[in-house]
């Protein structure tokens, strides 16, 4: 039995077929871990749908209402970048559900795990880079809500800018934001996080853990939230297809390590999300992802 639970549903997939961001990849998370003897079946437990009233915590209630109707433009489809459907519309719903889930069972386990979530480019009223609903967001104000915790922290470790997350809580001093990417690549526009490290292309293990390490530790010793949010990206990683860095497997789990160790060191619960990941073998991807989950484990033995 693990020392917390694995939270996933089927419905996680977003059902987009060709595409670039190979969305089944939840479903091979899971696969391997239950493969490699890591998880049982009794390991992973379902969420149910965020509510709307649960997003709205978050987004705009017309965002919400149309993109349940899936009444968007076609402007907005373009900037989603995923195609419409009934499945993927759930998924998210299922995605917000799930890290909040995970969010309620680190209070509990110290850490909590969702095989899924992280889509972080949500912004309250529009979906960007295959992001339609902010699920981190939304887990974090629904706990806020219910005054299970008054402060949170974002630790976004996607190659990408957390840039919703930056834009939804700008000038919130109950959230601290926390982006480390490389700067030459998507999106464009980075409004500014709490603490933004911009990396330079190519950038290795070593730089990437130093760099991380300098702001990370200073910025969790003075800010002390009631709940860490890890964005565990593997897109890092060098063979990734939308990621300029260059990590290995190694550097990755070094990177897994040091979040979610310096978060259990201090009694902090995490909440791990896993957001991109678009290694030119799918099976990278699920290896780096299913690995996050290992070190998780072994921190709390």
């Amino acid at each position: 039995m693990l020392p917390f639970k694995l939270v996933y549903h089927a419905g996680y997939d977003l059902n987009l077929g060709a595409h670039v961001f190979p969305s089944k990849k939840f479903r091979l998370i899971r696969e391997r871990l239950l493969a490699d003897g890591f998880a049982s079946a009794d390991d992973f437990v379902q969420p149910e749908p965020a509510t709307d009233d649960d997003l709205i915590l978050v987004h705009t209630a017309d965002w919400v209402k149309r993109l349940r109707s899936g009444t968007l433009s076609l402007e907005e489809l373009t900037h989603l970048e995923i195609p419409y459907s009934e499945p993927m519309r759930e998924a998210f719903w299922l995605a917000a559900g799930g890290t909040t889930l995970a969010a309620r069972l680190a209070l509990r386990d110290r850490i909590g795990f969702n095989v899924g979530g992280g889509f972080h480019h949500a912004y309250p009223g529009h979906g960007e880079g295959f992001c339609a609903i902010h699920d981190v967001a939304v887990a974090i104000r629904r706990l806020q809500k219910d005054k299970l915790i008054e402060k949170a922290m974002v630790v976004d470790c996607d190659v990408h800018h957390g840039n919703g997350t930056a834009a939804i809580f700008a000038n919130d001093p109950t959230v601290f934001t926390l982006s480390i990417h490389q700067f030459n690549n998507y999106p464009e526009l980075k409004p500014p996080s709490n603490l933004d490290i911009h990396l330079e292309d190519g950038v290795r293990d070593e730089e990437y853990l130093v760099r991380l390490a300098e702001g990370y530790l200073p910025a969790i010793e003075k800010f002390r939230p009631d709940l860490l949010m890890y964005v565990a990206g593997a897109d890092p990683f060098h063979q990734d297809q939308l990621g300029g860095l260059m990590l290995t497997l190694d550097g990755l789990r070094l990177r897994d390590e040091l979040v979610l160790r310096t978060a259990v060191e201090r009694k902090i619960p995490a909440v791990v999300t896993l957001a991109g990941g678009y290694a030119r073998k799918l099976e990278d991807t699920v290896t780096i992802q299913s690995g996050t989950a290992k070190v998780a484990a072994g921190l709390l033995v």
